[in-house]
């Protein structure tokens, strides 16, 4: 067993008291941060970005070779964690005799904590378990100044944990799996770009993924989330699935043959796009080829010809029509006005 304990005043300071025991080599970029580690303790990293408006992005990203407890004393740095578990698992308690249940953080939950004054977190991580974990750390101040200047969008429970700025009250919620979030932290971590431009585009991201808790929370203590019959195994089989399509676009896709593939029903494959993606598996399928095309467009030399035979339509009429009805433009003065833009370039 590791025990961490963390005094830290910042996120850079927690990160660097778990350096100070399981080891690593910390490196900066542009404001970016990142732990590597690769010894017997652990092998992966945790990076970490600090944002202007009180917030900051910590990732996980490793896996520890032994149980692994972090005690985190909230008097000195108490902010509001808004954590998602990608892969794998961990725990958390607080250390009040009322609220020290042990809780887990299962893969693809969304989880809201922040302690009190003078209080505990526990985290629990368990042992030869990769983990991709994600956490958006919410200052409260700051952030009340510069982002959250009226509570008109947030629940009154959520509401008053923001403007909770004394650290008076504990706050703990545990959400239903919410596979969007996944697709929305995927691709924070796939972001390619250098310097600023990389920062600006995981900034933009973030606040994304972080108005998508804040959004779960209040449709779920409005009782508005949508029901579903499907289990959680399920749901990611049709996340899978959807990747799948996105990858191999050119294939004549049925809802047949996915049900099939899949061994779900076309109802549970319908019920299940339509939760994920708010559209039917057809509708899905015509959106992942118009996205593509136009991705075509922009980075290939294809004509609009070989792009419609190359993502899978077969009437370059039909293409014509629906990639006007979804981006206002025909594909051919979307092409002409591209490739102008980038000789021009």
């Amino acid at each position: 067993m590791i025990t961490i304990n963390i005094t830290a005043k910042d996120t850079e300071g927690t990160v660097r008291q778990i350096k100070d025991v399981i080891g690593g080599e910390i490196m900066e970029r542009w404001g970016e941060y990142s732990l590597t580690i690769d010894n017997d303790n652990a092998k992966g990293s945790i990076r970490f970005i600090d944002f202007d408006w009180g917030v900051s992005l910590l990732e996980y990203d490793l896996t520890f070779f032994d149980e692994v407890t972090l005690i985190m004393d909230a008097s000195n740095y108490n902010p509001i964690h808004f954590a998602y578990c990608l892969e794998g698992y961990c725990e958390h308690r607080f250390d009040y005799q009322s609220d020290n249940e042990i809780k887990t953080l299962e893969q693809f939950q969304s989880v809201i904590i922040t302690s009190r004054e003078g209080g505990y977190n526990y985290g629990y991580f368990p042992k030869d378990k990769k983990l991709a974990i994600n956490v958006i750390q919410v200052t409260r101040k700051p952030f009340l100044k510069k982002r959250l200047t009226s509570g008109e969008n947030l629940n009154q429970k959520l509401y008053e944990v923001f403007l909770d700025t004394d650290h008076e009250k504990v706050f703990a919620y545990y959400g239903s799996y919410n596979l969007k979030l996944a697709d929305k932290i995927g691709a924070l971590r796939l972001v390619k770009s250098t310097g600023m431009i990389r920062i600006m585009q995981i900034e933009g991201l973030v606040y994304q993924i972080l108005s998508m808790h804040m959004l779960q929370h209040n449709r779920e203590v409005n009782n508005k989330t949508l029901s579903t019959t499907l289990l959680k195994r399920e749901l990611k089989l049709i996340r899978a699935y959807a990747k799948k399509i996105e990858q191999n676009i050119c294939v004549a896709y049925t809802l047949e043959d996915i049900a099939h593939d899949t061994g779900l029903t076309q109802a549970k494959l319908q019920e299940g796009f339509k939760l994920l993606y708010n559209r039917t598996v057809t509708e899905y399928i015509r959106h992942a080829r118009l996205e593509v095309a136009r991705d075509y467009m922009t980075s290939t030399e294809m004509n609009i010809s070989e792009i419609v035979y190359s993502i899978g339509f077969s009437s370059r009429s039909y293409f014509s029509k629906i990639f006007k009805d979804k981006f206002g433009i025909s594909p051919s003065e979307f092409l002409k006005k591209n490739r102008k833009s980038v000789v021009a370039a």
